[in-house]
């Protein structure tokens, strides 16, 4: 039986607040008499969101925006990095021995290469060579306002939706590595008896791995896996280096037009904890809610 965990507010919980706001109002401090800088905060909200000045209604500014098209972008590259990585996790542990090579390939070459330079090499041979010979921002812009509003909304408008695929499949293809090797980790802990007893049942190997052996795996690696779709939401900053509009690039943007250098960052910063803690929560209830005590 599992001792509970206390949750009385202790004196080295105490102490540990203390520091932490003390380091927080000495750098604060410090930045205003050592370096004599002048603190704006009351002009960050207005790059949340405006008034404008023409229809009087009120619209989403840059890091608004920045934030949501993050959101977007990680969704996506979660969702198709999750299918690779599945695919190649199954090849990896179950597959022949040129599947079993084909994704022991992929693994350790996009796992042994830097995910900024994954990112550049992707965007300027997939955008420039596929993406633009496809013409899927010249097809975007012929069609209604509708339908322009409604890939908007999910994906990006005409002129940034080859930047924008380009990026989703770059983190998807980086994140797929990490999740490969988490899924063939899953399958091969799964005991050779239970394939045993489904094949004496009469299931086919098809049969036995989708009905039997792999909800069980995800069964087994399904909080690993939701860190890593935490960190996808950090890594979706390396593609502000191919001019994508999220929210590392707006910041940047901002602090280059402003000089609100501390205040933006801080900002930044506080938004991709909210998206990170907030998941990280989720999870963290999930694991308790379904976890068994032995």
């Amino acid at each position: 039986m599992l001792n509970k965990k206390s949750n009385k507010f202790t004196l080295v919980d105490m102490a540990v607040v203390f520091i932490f706001i003390a380091a927080i109002s000495f750098f604060f401090s410090r930045m205003g008499s050592l370096l004599d800088y002048k603190w704006e905060w009351d002009l960050i909200p207005g790059y949340f969101i405006f008034k404008d000045p023409v229809t009087g209604n009120f619209r989403s500014n840059m890091l608004l925006t920045g934030f949501f098209t993050t959101i977007r972008l990680s969704f996506w590259a979660t969702v198709l990095g999750f299918l690779l990585g599945t695919l190649s996790g199954m090849m990896g542990a179950k597959g022949s021995f040129s599947q079993r090579f084909a994704s022991r390939l992929y693994v350790e070459t996009i796992r042994n290469i830097p995910s900024l330079v994954l990112v550049i090499l992707f965007y300027y041979f997939v955008s420039s060579q596929f993406l633009d010979a496809l013409r899927l921002d010249l097809w975007l812009r012929n069609q209604s306002d509708a339908v322009q509003g409604a890939v908007g909304v999910f994906l990006a408008g005409p002129e940034r939706i080859n930047a924008f695929v380009s990026a989703v499949f770059a983190l998807a293809i980086y994140e797929g590595a990490y999740i490969s090797e988490i899924v063939r980790g899953g399958i091969n802990g799964i005991d050779q008896g239970q394939w045993e007893a489904a094949w004496s049942m009469g299931l086919s190997r098809s049969q036995t791995f989708l009905g039997v052996i792999l909800p069980q795996v995800f069964r087994r690696v399904a909080f690993p896996l939701a860190g890593q779709f935490i960190s996808t939401i950090k890594d979706s900053a390396i593609v502000s280096v191919i001019s994508i509009q999220e929210l590392t690039f707006q910041g940047m943007e901002l602090m280059a037009a402003t000089f609100l250098t501390f205040e933006i960052w801080i900002t930044i910063a506080v938004l991709y904890f909210i998206l990170t803690f907030s998941l990280s929560r989720m999870v963290a209830i999930l694991e308790k809610r379904f976890s068994w005590q032995n």
